[in-house]
């Protein structure tokens, strides 16, 4: 008699009542050898770094590392442990249900468990005591090739009262792992030369002491730019020591991005990184129409969210540059972020243009403009990309929100990408998403003639890598600075 357990749904095997919404058990005298019970998972990053965050085991997030390492005394490794405790889902919830103790469990792992493989356990009642209400089960699970990851045994003590109880919807966790993403920027920056960084007015020490350690984990080469005086005199206080890094003495901050920028210019660095200085004064010397960086578009700033609840890198253009957009200029800040995009490797990058309402309305400008971008994706003047809008923010997040408004959409709940109406509403969605989601941001400047790292007076240490860490994957190597 066999019995199947299949994440978020249940049905009946012979002899067995099993409704959905309710979950009864199999008393022990209802329990008959060769009873059997399935279930099957696939173990995702997700799982991985709960099992990780449970027991302590980090070493499962290392998987391959692990694996180059491993000698047969070390099994059991983590993700087969955690392989193991879908057996006590199986007893738990199916054979025999509620009401049992499980007393002892002896596994022999054979392979290991790979994240993105789909495990299927298997347990089989082999002998009952009457005496004690003991059931003994084999017990076994393998992969998708057929592949044995471990077998043994369990032994149980079965419930002997029927129970029939109300189930619960399954609690869905979310690992709050805000660096899964950002560490992949940092790592593929680590492995590129470092980049010649004008660090601009380095004169507190957040902002000084992140420039030495990006300089220390080999991401950039720093020029400081500002007051020699006042670095030295916090590399002093901070037991830094700034060996042969080269001082530009500058004794105004306004000075220190104008004297930045011309050398950005010239090509003597291939990035800015911003300092203590507000951006303001910074920005305005790299969008001076006369010395500064200015390209054939309008600048504009691109953040790239890590935020744990979602799936991949969400990226939100503009909400630290322009303020209030038309037309014109949204064309710029959609195509910047499109070329940022595929330059990070993001294939085919999806696009939500963001509004209040997902209808093109003319009392709602942003609607007019959402529509006019897409049409111009259409026709090819804006390239790279799968753009749709307008959308409201829960039908671009959410294909769930989509479908219920019955909107058809190639977008919705995969953005890469969300483009917001302006400033203020962008300003206050990375904001809400960093403080109530958890999100890390990190965000660049770009549609200059070189990137610009813009770093918050509140952004933590890897927030500020990630950020350096986009900008050294955006930077063109020295010679192709100029024109």
């Amino acid at each position: 008699m066999a019995f199947s357990l299949h994440i978020g749904r249940r049905w009946s095997g012979k002899g067995t009542s099993m409704n959905l919404g309710f979950i009864e058990n199999k008393t022990y005298d209802e329990i008959s050898v060769g009873d059997t019970a399935r279930t099957e998972h696939v173990l995702t990053t997700e799982d991985a770094m709960a099992w990780a965050s449970i027991s302590g085991f980090t070493a499962v997030l290392d998987s391959e590392g692990l694996i180059d390492r491993a000698v047969s005394s070390m099994l059991p490794t983590g993700p087969n442990m955690w392989c193991a405790s879908l057996i006590s889902g199986l007893f738990a919830t199916n054979l025999p249900g509620p009401g049992c103790s499980l007393t002892s469990v002896s596994l022999t792992f054979h392979n290991r468990i790979r994240v993105g493989e789909r495990i299927l356990v298997k347990v089989e009642v082999t002998a009952k005591d009457d005496s004690t209400k003991t059931v003994i089960f084999d017990c076994e699970a393998s992969n998708d090739a057929s592949a044995s990851v471990f077998t043994g045994t369990a032994q149980l003590i079965a419930p002997v009262e029927k129970l029939r109880l109300s189930t619960l919807p399954v609690p869905k966790l979310i690992v709050n792992n805000p660096h899964r993403h950002h560490l992949g920027f940092i790592a593929r920056a680590a492995s590129k030369p470092a980049v010649k960084t004008a660090i601009v007015w380095p004169c507190d020490e957040l902002s000084l002491g992140g420039a030495i350690q990006a300089y220390k984990d080999g991401l950039i080469v720093p020029v400081l730019v500002g007051s020699e005086a006042a670095i030295r005199n916090i590399a002093g206080t901070m037991q830094l020591d700034l060996g042969s890094i080269p001082i530009v003495d500058v004794d105004v901050s306004r000075d220190a991005a104008i004297r930045a920028v011309e050398m950005a210019r010239k090509g003597e660095v291939q990035m800015l990184m911003k300092g203590s200085l507000q951006t303001e004064e910074l920005m305005k010397a790299v969008a001076s129409r006369e010395g500064g960086l200015r390209t054939g578009r309008h600048i504009s700033h691109v953040f790239a969210l890590d935020v744990p609840s979602y799936h991949k890198t969400l990226f939100v253009t503009d909400a630290a540059v322009n303020i209030e957009t038309d037309l014109e200029t949204k064309i710029d800040i959609l195509q910047n972020a499109i070329d940022m995009m595929v330059e990070l490797g993001v294939v085919n990058p999806k696009v939500a243009i963001l509004s209040a309402v997902e209808s093109v309305t003319p009392a709602i400008p942003s609607t007019l403009d959402a529509a006019a971008l897409c049409k111009m994706v259409e026709r090819g003047q804006i390239t790279g990309a799968i753009v749709d809008g307008p959308l409201a923010f829960d039908n671009a997040i959410s294909s769930d929100a989509a479908r219920i408004k019955k909107i058809k959409s190639p977008v919705a709940g995969d953005p890469d990408l969300l483009m917001v109406p302006n400033l203020e509403a962008g300003n206050i969605l990375f904001k809400e998403l960093q403080y109530l989601a958890g999100a890390l941001a990190a965000g660049v400047v770009v549609g200059a003639k070189v990137p610009v790292v813009l770093t918050g007076r509140a952004d933590g240490e890897q927030a500020r890598m990630a950020s350096c860490a986009l900008g050294i994957l955006l930077a063109k190597p020295a010679p192709d600075l100029e024109g």
